[in-house]
């Protein structure tokens, strides 16, 4: 059975509008809760969400239908989706569900589903959740005495903030560092300047005061431009901004200078291999790197597995391949040594790490290669099922096989949360880069004017 109702992070939508409203999020949880009920022990699952309004409603929504059909519920109110991940392990949980659209504006929200182990659903577990939605029936509600019930965990980002810290190498501080962080006014802004400041740092605080309708608004990781500025205004010696959720971050460094996340990643990397922490001397990445990362980490010695979009997908390659490494260009990073799932905090605090055993500014450490050129655009289209049309493909066969003469590589993917296709190229020719992304797009759009 095809998924319908979940994409490429758990299912999202505009808040009160479908999927995203109180009956439907309510049957999902009671189908989700049908799906994790194992043997006879009373099952829990842990709710956390970030600082959307709609949260105040889907909250009680999913909290409702899991006791409906006799599952604990442990409400932690707002916290990363991190978080959520690790106290679902750290609980002994069922499940873990974080009510959250990410780097959305809040006009959006969604649901992230955990496993009991803090990973996030395989494909084939969400398409049975939407068949139990489809075939739920009155008989599968807990009789009365069966219901379940709902307590809030009020230590909740306590437990949080502790792990976070352990996670930091022991002996180092970050005395005599000023850092600028963000949290988007979302669901890290109390956590990570606490953290943050309790290691040692000096903070200048951006993005910590949410008032339900400005998560992600010019601030966070997608909006990198207010922490920029505040580097620069206030000398810090590097910014850090995390997205609405905190499963994801940006840097840029005391010249005000963004990095990316294959710079990061291949930063971390290297420092790894070289402190014998990385495992199986791979790193797993999305199809989205950009080249000049694959072709410097191959150049010495490590493997690099690449997975379709989404930090699911890395989580999965890492764990088959028995690797404690992997990320997207977007900032998504997985440390499987600290957590199952991406963790800004975590990722930030392994590039203090670096940052301070170096002694040296961060213009100076974090960029370990060069980019190759790299074009990104998209394209709305009426009937994206167009993409597997024989007109489409044997366009894009052609354009593979010249691009893969001269070194570079075309990417086309239906958006898995908007009603978009990505079309990513890149190589050593921007000229060429930009000739092959315009034929792309004309063919895109005559196969759906003819289609429609």
């Amino acid at each position: 059975m095809a998924r319908k109702l979940f994409g490429t992070d758990g299912v999202r939508g505009e808040a009160n509008v479908a999927p995203m409203t109180p009956d439907i999020i309510l049957r999902l949880a009671q189908a989700a809760g049908l799906e994790f009920r194992n043997g006879h022990h009373r099952h829990v699952v842990v709710i956390g969400k970030d600082t959307r309004l709609s949260g105040y409603m889907l909250e009680p929504a999913l909290t409702a239908g899991f006791i409906s059909v006799g599952m604990d519920v442990i409400l932690v109110g707002p916290l990363p989706t991190p978080a959520v991940a690790m106290l679902t392990r750290s609980l002994r949980a069922d499940l873990g569900v974080m009510i959250s659209a990410s780097h959305n504006p809040y006009g959006d929200n969604g649901v992230k589903l955990f496993g009991p182990e803090g990973h996030k659903l395989s494909d084939a577990i969400e398409a049975r959740i939407e068949k139990r939605m489809q075939n739920f029936e009155n008989s599968d509600l807990a009789p009365a005495k069966t219901l379940g019930r709902a307590k809030r965990l009020d230590d909740a980002p306590g437990r949080y903030i502790e792990f976070i810290k352990s996670t930091f190498p022991q002996g180092l501080r970050l005395d005599g560092l000023k850092i600028v962080i963000d949290c988007a006014h979302g669901a890290a802004y109390k956590i990570a300047p606490t953290v943050l400041w309790e290691l040692g740092a000096e903070i200048i605080p951006i993005g910590v005061h949410p008032d339900g309708c400005n998560i992600n608004l010019d601030r966070g990781a997608t909006s990198p431009q207010s922490m920029i500025q505040a580097v620069l205004e206030h000398k810090a010696d590097i910014g850090i901004a995390l997205d609405g959720d905190a499963d994801r971050l940006a840097i840029c460094d005391e010249k005000g200078g963004l990095v990316e996340g294959d710079q990061l990643l291949a930063m971390m990397a290297l420092a790894w291999k070289k402190q014998g922490l990385l495992k199986g001397e791979a790193v797993v990445t999305t199809i989205m790197s950009n080249l000049g990362f694959k072709n410097l980490l191959e150049s010495k010695g490590f493997k690099v597995i690449q997975t379709p979009v989404g930090d699911r997908y890395v989580g999965k390659a890492m764990t088959e391949g028995g690797c404690n490494m992997g990320g997207e260009p977007s900032g998504h990073i997985i440390l499987s040594d600290y957590g199952s799932s991406g963790d800004g905090l975590v990722a930030a605090l392994q590039i203090l790490a670096i940052l301070v055993r170096s002694k040296k500014p961060a213009s100076e450490i974090c960029r370990v290669f060069d980019p190759m050129p790299q074009l990104l655009e998209n394209v709305t289209l009426k009937n994206p099922k167009i993409l597997n049309t024989e007109e489409v493909q044997g366009v894009l066969k052609e354009i593979e096989k010249h691009l893969h003469k001269n070194g570079g590589e075309v990417v086309i993917r239906p958006s898995g949360t908007e009603p978009l296709v990505r079309i990513m190229v890149q190589g050593q020719d921007e000229k060429l880069l930009k000739e092959i992304l315009r034929k792309v797009v004309e063919a895109l759009h005559h196969a759906d004017k003819s289609a429609s």
